[in-house]
C-alpha cells in the first residue's frame, strides 16, 4: 500500500503541540511524497463562534473549509509542510470531532490519519471520552496519535 494521502486531524487544543505534530507528520509523508490534509473539527458552538469572530455575514455564507483555513494553527502546520515541498489541502468540518475526522478521512481516501492528544486516565476516557479513542476504533485506514508533552 502505498502512502499518498495523510489527514492531520487538529483541534483547539492542539496548538500546544504543533510541534510535535508537524515532526510526526513531516517524518512520515515527506519520504512518501504523500500530500497532507490538514483539518480542522468544530463543535456547533464552536463554528458559531469562530464565524462571529472572522466577521463573515452570517454562519449560512462561511464554509467550514475556509473558517478552516484561516485558524492559526492550521496556517502555521500547513505553512512548514509547504516549507518542505509537500502539497497540502485544508479541510474543516462541523459536528462530533471523532465522527467528522472518520468521515474525512473516508471522503479523502485518506492513507493515514494523524491525531495529537494527551495521557489520560481510563477512568477520564471512559468519563470525558475520547476523540483519538474514537478515531483508533472507527478509521478506514491506520491512526498515528502523537502525544503532546502535557
Amino acid at each position: 500500500m502505498a502512502l499518498e494521502t495523510v489527514l492531520l486531524a487538529v483541534g483547539p487544543n492542539d496548538a500546544d503541540r504543533i510541534d510535535e505534530l508537524a515532526d510526526a507528520v513531516l517524518d512520515i509523508a515527506s519520504p512518501a511524497g504523500a500530500t497532507v490534509i490538514v483539518a480542522h473539527v468544530f463543535t456547533d458552538d464552536q463554528y458559531d463562534g469562530v464565524v462571529d469572530r472572522l466577521e463573515f455575514e452570517s454562519t449560512g455564507e462561511a464554509n467550514p473549509d475556509e473558517v478552516a483555513d484561516r485558524h492559526t494553527t492550521v496556517r502555521e502546520l500547513v505553512s512548514r509542510f509547504d516549507d518542505a515541498g509537500l502539497s497540502t489541502q485544508v479541510r474543516g468540518a462541523v459536528g462530533n470531532h471523532g465522527e467528522q475526522i472518520v468521515s474525512l478521512a473516508e471522503v479523502t481516501e485518506s492513507d493515514l490519519v494523524v491525531v495529537g492528544g494527551r495521557k489520560r486516565s481510563p477512568t477520564g476516557k471512559a468519563v470525558f471520552g475520547s476523540t483519538a479513542q474514537e478515531v483508533m476504533l472507527n478509521a478506514p485506514c491506520p491512526v498515528t496519535f502523537v502525544r503532546g508533552e502535557e
